[in-house]
């Protein structure tokens, strides 16, 4: 059993055969994935696939890149969006100062507002922290996010973030990255993070591991990272696969 913990299914690169690599995913072993939303058009489109994949389950929320989208509106939309029987968590959110799409300061008015919200309606969060780790932790303790709890999608920092993170209460994705030949950081907290506080995740149609990379990726391809952790702490394949799979029905309510 394999959950997929964060995977973009409404991504356009989709379009074409959606049907066909949902399908191979659940015989390749895959039960469950969470699809979370980068905008409100996306949010409405992750609903509607999750009606229509019983695999799907989606997170609602406004991307750090598209909070420029972000008022008081906006947020409304997001809570009635919220109240649909497959949303299981609000995200993703953060912050990413690496692109820098929407100004800083909006994206984190934009973030503490949905820790709020996440609060209000009892969800957990999904992270998204690229180059804003310090803003990041400082926010998510100035608003209690550690009351909601959740998880940080696609880890990047160090061994020392991870610490931090994990006396939150948050678990810690990882993803490709801890497959690249040069990786470093992934590798280290790939051996650091406790066993029952990692999730995995492809954050398809992006960040294909090896040797893939470079290729649209999809949730099948969680075995090569899924393989790799395994081969980083010396423990079975089969325990990763199902230990990551329980952590993630544990946090987003989804039935073991």
């Amino acid at each position: 059993m394999i959950v997929d913990s964060h995977a973009h299914y409404d991504d356009e690169q989709f379009d074409t055969d959606r049907d066909e690599v949902l399908n191979s995913i659940r015989q390749q072993g895959v039960v469950r994935v969470v699809n979370p939303s980068s905008n409100l058009e996306s949010a409405r489109k992750c609903i509607e696939l999750s009606e229509k994949y019983d695999i799907l389950y989606c997170a609602v929320g406004i991307h750090p890149h598209d909070a420029n989208e972000f008022s008081k509106n906006a947020l409304e939309s997001v809570r009635k969006l919220a109240s649909f029987k497959k949303v299981v968590a609000i995200g993703e959110i953060g912050l990413d100062y690496h692109y820098n799409f929407s100004p800083p300061e909006l994206q984190k008015e934009c973030f503490a507002a949905h820790i709020q919200l996440a609060l209000e309606l009892k969800l957990p969060v999904i992270i998204h922290d690229r180059e804003a780790h310090r803003d990041t932790l400082d926010i998510i303790r100035a608003e209690r996010g550690y009351m909601a709890g959740g998880v940080f999608h696609c880890f990047s920092g160090s061994v020392e973030m991870a610490k931090e993170v994990l006396d939150l209460g948050f678990y810690i994705a990882l993803g490709g990255a801890v497959t690249f030949k040069n990786a470093k950081k992934p590798v280290e907290v790939a051996g650091y993070v406790p066993l029952d506080r990692l999730l995995v995740e492809t954050d398809s149609p992006y960040m294909a591991p090896v040797p893939y990379r470079g290729k649209r990726n999809n949730s099948g391809y969680l075995h090569e990272i899924i393989r790799k952790i395994s081969e980083i702490r010396n423990e079975d394949f089969n325990v990763i696969a199902e230990t990551t799979a329980k952590n993630a029905n544990i946090l987003f309510g989804l039935g073991l």
